[in-house]
């Protein structure tokens, strides 16, 4: 998972996982031709044991990256849902996945490499995938990131603004909400607008409907 949605969201570690070639190793040592295994596609997805109640989402900025389209064609086959991002016409494509977002970058700058401005340009729509996704199973209080853990200096500090613009609470006010809410902002704004203890606010959140009744 993008450490960076598992900072700012607060979500579960295996809830997005990223899956590379070659293994976790290769983000730091190049292991050419890794890539073209098609096999071990099918046998990292496994190991994560996914189902129809996953999307995989396959990256290749060429189209024709064997590991990558034997993984989302193997994905499709255990019913989930499939998407590929590249960066070259989709036509000719030899898998036909759920949604294909093809982002048209044209020619590197340097030309031999695909892992340039096309890695640049598949980042900013894992972004806008992951933070839409946030945003639709409720880590987000209008535009704010509120499903925070006060679990450093600088997340405490963030969590106490948070609450103040909120909820137009004092800094007392927003430690003690803190305090009570075990350092879960998100629990904390819970516990303030319904005016609960923190047992009965996390009910009210794996319950959504309930928050909006009365």
């Amino acid at each position: 998972m993008p450490p960076n949605v598992r900072r700012h969201f607060g979500t579960d570690p295996g809830q997005i996982i990223g899956v590379i070639a070659g293994g976790r190793e290769t983000l730091v040592v190049s292991r050419e031709g890794v890539e073209d295994d098609r096999q071990a596609a099918e046998r990292d997805l496994a190991a994560h044991e996914i189902s129809v109640r996953d999307i995989v989402i396959g990256i290749a900025a060429s189209r024709r990256t064997p590991y990558t389209l034997a993984g989302v064609s193997y994905a499709k086959s255990l019913g989930c849902g499939t998407v590929m991002i590249i960066c070259n016409d989709a036509t000719g494509l030899e898998i036909k996945p759920d949604i294909v977002i093809a982002l048209p970058v044209g020619p590197e700058a340097i030309t031999g490499s695909t892992r340039m401005k096309s890695g640049t340009a598949q980042k900013l729509a894992l972004n806008m995938i992951s933070t839409t996704a946030m945003v639709l199973i409720g880590k987000t209080y209008g535009n704010l990131m509120v499903d925070l853990q006060a679990k450093s200096e600088k997340l405490a500090a963030r969590s106490r603004k948070l609450l103040i613009e909120l909820l137009g609470v004092n800094l007392e006010d927003a430690n003690k909400l803190l305090e009570r809410s075990e350092g879960s902002v998100k629990t904390a704004i819970v516990m303030h607008t319904r005016h609960c203890d923190r047992a009965q606010a996390i009910r009210l959140l794996t319950e959504p409907t309930d928050i909006y009744r009365g």
